[in-house]
């Protein structure tokens, strides 16, 4: 006689908690363009113009538009070092020497893993949509001379911009992508920091 099949509460506790591996580029290609979105600050230097009379007026003084955008910059930090932290979900099985693409598969993860991947995700869109928002704000006040800052630190931002455009043109690896994401996001923060120092009293 065949036997019965197990009933769901006799299922070991790492079945039952397994779960398919969510993609990390899912999570990777948002935070690495929300470090794109501020390395973009680069572009002003060379295409800046003089404000037109119809430009919608930017509503935050260029002062908290740079304190959030160091927060930003903060915040990616931190996500990249989650992704480090994290390597069985962001950079496991398949994925350390796969080219970056959708699809990359990795081991089964626990309940908790899936939570925090869910976290990631949420936290790095929000980043994102901040990072766009904060860095196009401190554009507009450099463009209004609210901000006036050397060559060199626009070339700054230029190199960044540059690093990143190289993970897209190579197909870097996942674990390629977060080392250099994380070092981009810490010298993104050097830089703002140093672009706060040259706004205008």
């Amino acid at each position: 006689m065949a036997s019965s099949p197990r009933r769901p509460e006799e299922t070991s506790h790492d079945d039952a908690d397994a779960r398919i591996a969510p993609d990390p580029f899912a999570a990777v290609l948002p935070a690495l363009a929300a470090l794109g979105a501020i390395s973009s600050i680069a572009a002003i230097n060379w295409v800046a113009q003089e404000k037109t009379v119809n430009r919608p007026k930017v509503k935050r003084k260029a002062g908290m538009a740079l304190r959030d955008l160091e927060s930003c910059c903060l915040g990616l930090t931190e996500i990249f070092r989650r992704f480090q932290r994290n390597p069985k979900i962001f950079a496991g099985e398949g994925a350390m020497s796969s080219p970056m693409k959708f699809g990359v598969h990795g081991p089964r993860i626990d309940v908790d893993g899936a939570r925090l991947y869910r976290a990631i995700i949420n936290d790095t869109a929000s980043m994102l949509v901040l990072a766009s928002q904060n860095a196009f704000d401190v554009m507009a006040a450099i463009e209004d001379g609210e901000v006036v800052a050397p060559d060199e630190l626009f070339y700054g931002f230029g190199e960044a911009q540059e690093r990143l455009n190289k993970l897209i043109q190579s197909r870097a690896t996942l674990k390629a992508c977060v080392d250099a994401g994380l070092e981009v996001a810490e010298r993104l923060t050097v830089l703002v920091r140093e672009l706060k120092r040259h706004k205008v009293e």
